[in-house]
């Protein structure tokens, strides 16, 4: 076998690294040939590092490398120590070492070859000496040096270069060749005898015995890991193993485990550690999955090669783990896992509807859909179409709450396995008005519980006339039966209009009344929005003006009609609701719809950038100054920001930047535009009534215009989307859509005083002697408690005392004073300002809640903030432990979990502006003397109380449990 002498620096990293390889494997070779303890014993006590002496290693006989390598990895010469793949499993650090060396053999084993081809190869130790050591070298070598080195073969040599390929691929190919023909060229050595190799181990048990003798000061450094080499004692990724304690697919909710166990080479168990670099990653598409490692058993000796990974599985998929020991695989990894959707869960699942009243033509099928969701919001999977239409239940009563038998097969269900979802068609004989519910095993779907008229193909005909029609003095003849919750003795001739508002884009449903048969006057007018509901009445036998109907929209008082054509207004009313919403009552649906109707409507203005220069220090003041003289068709501009003073290009950053910082500007308490019901800083903002003289009202304007600025941005989509960073009361919300506002806005709004009024008086009997006196009158105080002036709720309101009969009146005209009336001016003038730029038809599709997500967004929880910002109370290894159970199941919370952890500890269930770092108290986590507990909070103090837990699935179980039911984790102080 020829020799390839190595360059120097390669010689120290490639030899030393062999010679090792060599003298591992020797110590198994010899242990089998000879069965001689005695040698075996002497290497395993050896404690020495590798020789460096060069006189040690040109000592060394040649054929060790062919004995030593040889041995059960086929290591036979230089040439399958040039390839990677050939070499046996190290720990990283040196496993990289001799894979470098490896490659650099490889490329010169390359090159020689190439040379040889030519009648070259002579030269190879020269063009070595000049870092020639590849075939990519070659290319770079001057010709005035190669000149020099080849001297009479410089002919040669131009020419030969001259034939390398000179694109990468075709060099690539060659170099495969060449390669090839390398290990061809090494299979024809000669084998070694038996006796050989042994008398070959004699010599390197003496080299070996020598280096101890003579390079002691180096054995303290090497004895470890030597022992490991020579041994087989070292971990060995590719002899772990991956026990699953569930069967794949598994369905989705539960705590899973699996057990890593650990080996040595030497098919020894491994006791692993925390130095030991064991690493596991889940992830589901592009989420990665936190998971908990326990490493070892502290119980049963017997373990201590194991690790426990836990993770939780919410989301339906494929689940990639890799399980790594530093940079390299255990066998098997990364493994693929498949996670099944759970059971249909009721209160997830969807039930599509086009409106809260279902319009059908009798003897015409009219088709919706059931979405099946399980509890975590997975589209639920079915192997058969049985199995998807098992608990579903349909109940048809008539208007009297009456049970109709013969109806209740007019609606069905099939399973839609395209779209995986459940058809429910509904097809009835003739012209009817019904209520139904839909239910899944006895618990009634989400939108499930409507009503439905069905209408002749006559009366069909003339609502899709209707619809068709742009007139707006479409109109049915009526009875007024009551109003303003009075009883009319005699029913009123009222005409019942529907269609779009004269000269306008705003529908609506008008009552009016003739006086003298011919001069209109108006009674009420409801608008065409999902807020105004019809509730369709019994007929009685003494009625004889027709089917009885209530219109109602939350916000004035409710109308109470009769009129044979009430089906068809209905119907009317409906199909066009669904015509100004978009066609669906859902909210993505509406959503959709608004941002399309606003592109639509700013169709005109283009979005060209507009320059807007503003002092950050005087951020709110200098972005009115610079908006004063703005059109819509400016607001509806691209804004440039530049900031006075600073440098930097807007390329959007600034832009949303500027957003940021005006949002808090305006609607933070601290500021005075809005203000706050209680003193906690995450609380709701509602417009101050008492704020400082210098907010005027064109502050408010201002503040509807930069939220309809927001709206339209958000209309634009991608990277123009903007949220409103402020959480404003739903009291607020609702007077922006025109909704009534009552006493129940007081249980979100001012917690406080509902706890302590509101519920009070509910819960009293205030018809007793021994109660306090309460008048229809609201008592105004200021800031030091000294009362300024008393307020009348209503006419002679401080003569007229509150009882049983009427608190709920008290109650309502007391959140009228309080959260109306009291900022009536404020709220006219932000609504200025918003419609300005959104139209007011478009906002009053949704109601409060949607208003809010529309605006604000879906609360976003950043788990690096919350770890940012909070508090720990103890520091014991039991609570330490708990604490990291705590941040792997809430880096695994949804976004609905995390705000019912919110609400549970602080109260309200989402974040001020500024995130955990504005809470205030901060968050708390607090050690809990007891164990296996539900988890209790303080919200006062923002405090969270863990206690302690026998294992992680019992802590997680336990925290979901409180977050989720309630009441009981409460600590109320």
């Amino acid at each position: 076998m020829a020799q390839y002498p190595l360059p120097p620096e390669d010689a120290v990293l490639g030899n030393e690294l062999i010679l090792l390889h060599a003298c591992v494997k020797f110590k198994g070779l010899v242990d089998r040939l000879s069965g001689n303890c005695d040698m075996a014993l002497l290497i395993y006590n050896m404690q020495v590092s590798w020789p460096s002496s060069r006189a040690i290693k040109k000592s060394l006989p040649r054929g060790i490398l062919k004995l030593c390598l040889t041995y059960e990895i086929g290591i036979s010469s230089l040439s399958s120590s040039g390839d990677p793949e050939h070499l046996p499993e190290l720990p990283p650090g040196d496993e990289q070492r001799l894979q470098r060396a490896a490659l650099h053999l490889q490329q010169k084993l390359i090159l020689r070859e190439w040379l040889r081809e030519y009648r070259m190869q002579h030269h190879y130790q020269r063009l070595l000496a000049v870092e020639v050591a590849s075939l990519e070298d070659v290319y770079w070598l001057e010709d005035s040096r190669a000149s020099k080195i080849l001297g009479k073969d410089w002919q040669l040599w131009s020419t030969a270069r001259q034939g390398l390929p000179t694109s990468k691929a075709q060099l690539d190919a060659l170099k495969a060749q060449l390669w090839s023909t390398v290990v061809k060229s090494s299979q024809h050595q000669d084998a070694w005898t038996w006796g050989g190799m042994l008398v070959v181990s004699v010599s390197v048990a003496g080299l070996v015995t020598l280096a101890a003798m003579t390079q002691p000061s180096l054995a303290p450094e090497a004895r470890h890991s030597l022992l490991q080499y020579v041994t087989g004692k070292y971990l060995l990724p590719a002899n772990c193993r991956v026990q699953w304690d569930w069967k794949d697919p598994a369905h989705v909710g539960g705590t899973m485990c699996f057990i890593v166990r650990f080996f040595q080479r030497n098919g020894q168990p491994y006791p692993i550690c925390d130095t030991d670099q064991f690493f596991v990653e889940v992830t589901e598409g592009t989420r990665k999955v936190v998971t908990i490692s326990e490493l070892g058993s502290s119980t049963d000796p017997n373990n201590a090669n194991i690790a426990k990974v836990k993770f939780t599985v919410r989301t339906a998929g494929q689940y990639n783990i890799s399980v790594l020991i530093g940079a390299s695989h255990i066998a098997g990894s990364p493994f693929v896992r498949n996670f099944l959707p759970g059971a249909i869960d009721p209160r997830r699942s969807r039930f599509i509807r086009p409106a809260s009243t279902l319009i059908c033509c009798a003897s015409a099928p009219t088709l919706m859909h059931i979405e099946p969701r399980d509890e975590f919001g997975n589209a639920c999977i079915f192997e058969q179409s049985d199995e998807a239409l098992q608990g579903y239940r349909v109940a048809i009563y008539d208007l009297h709450g009456v049970s109709v038998e013969k109806l209740q097969n007019a609606i069905v269900f099939s399973y839609d396995s395209v779209n995986s979802r459940v058809s429910v068609t509904a097809l009835f004989p003739e012209p009817i008005c019904l209520r139904a519910s839909i239910s899944y095993r006895d618990q009634q779907l989400p939108n499930g519980d409507f009503d439905i008229i069905v209408l002749s193909s006559s009366d069909t005909t003339l609502v899709h006339k209707n619809i068709a029609s742009r007139k707006h003095n479409i109109c049915y003849e009526a009875k007024l039966l009551s109003i303003y919750g009075t009883t009319k003795s005699k029913p009123r001739k009222v005409m019942c209009y529907v269609g779009p508002k004269q000269n306008s884009l705003i529908f609506q449903v008008t009552i009016k009344e003739m006086i003298l048969k011919f001069i209109p006057k108006r009674i009420a007018t409801f608008r065409l929005c999902p807020s105004t509901k019809f509730h369709f009445l019994p007929q009685l036998v003494t009625q004889l003006h027709g089917p009885v109907f209530i219109i109602d929209d939350g916000a004035q008082p409710r109308i109470e009609l009769a009129s044979k054509d009430r089906n068809i207004i209905a119907a009317t009313f409906t199909h066009f609701l669904l015509k100004n919403i978009g066609g669906s009552e859902t909210f993505k649906d509406k959503q959709d719809f608004f941002y399309h109707e606003v592109r639509k409507f700013h169709a005109s203005y283009y979005h060209e950038k507009m320059a807007l220069k503003v002092n950050r220090e005087k951020i709110l003041e200098s972005s009115m100054k610079a908006t004063k003289g703005f059109s819509v068709s400016d607001w509806c501009g691209n804004f440039e920001v530049t900031f006075q003073g600073e440098q930097g290009i807007d390329w959007g950053g600034l832009r949303r930047e500027w957003f940021e910082l005006v949002c808090s500007a305006l609607f933070d308490s601290r500021s005075g535009l809005f203000c706050t019901f209680h003193d906690k800083h995450q609380a709701l903002v509602h417009p101050n009534p008492t704020r400082p003289s210098h907010l005027k009202l064109k502050y408010f304007e201002f503040a509807g215009k930069i939220v309809g600025k927001c709206l339209f941005e958000s209309a634009l989509g991608g990277s123009y989307r903007q949220l409103v960073r402020a959480r404003y009361s739903r009291s607020f919300l609702a007077q922006l859509i025109g909704l009534r506002v009552h006493y129940k806005y007081f249980e979100q709004d001012d917690p406080d005083l509902y706890l302590s009024k509101i519920k009070y008086i509910l819960d009293t009997d205030l018809d007793g002697t021994d109660t306090l006196e309460l008048y229809f009158v609201e008592d105004v105080y200021d800031t030091s408690g000294q009362l300024i002036k008393s307020i009348e709720l209503i006419p002679n309101g401080a003569k007229t005392r509150v009882t049983n009969a009427t608190k709920n009146q008290y109650l309502d005209a007391l959140a009228q004073q309080r959260l109306c009336n009291s900022v009536k001016d404020e709220v006219d003038s932000f609504l200025k300002g918003l419609n300005a730029i959104i139209p007011d038809n478009l906002l009053s599709i949704f109601d409060e809640n949607e208003l809010e997500l529309l605006m604000c967004g879906t609360g976003e929880y950043s788990i690096t903030d919350f770890k940012s910002h909070h508090i720990t109370n103890g520091n014991s290894a039991e609570f330490r432990r708990v604490l990291a159970w705590f941040w792997a199941a809430v880096s695994n919370f949804s976004q609905t979990e995390m705000a019912r952890l919110l609400q549970f500890t602080t109260g309200c269930s989402q974040l001020p502006p500024g995130g955990f770092q504005e809470l205030n108290p901060q968050f708390q986590i607090t050690a809990a003397p007891t164990f296996g507990n539900l988890p209790t909070a303080h919200t006062c103090f923002n405090q969270l109380c863990l206690p302690d837990y026998e294992s992680y699935e019992q802590f997680e179980k336990s925290l979901l449990l409180a977050i989720s039911e309630g009441s009981e984790g409460f600590g109320m102080v």
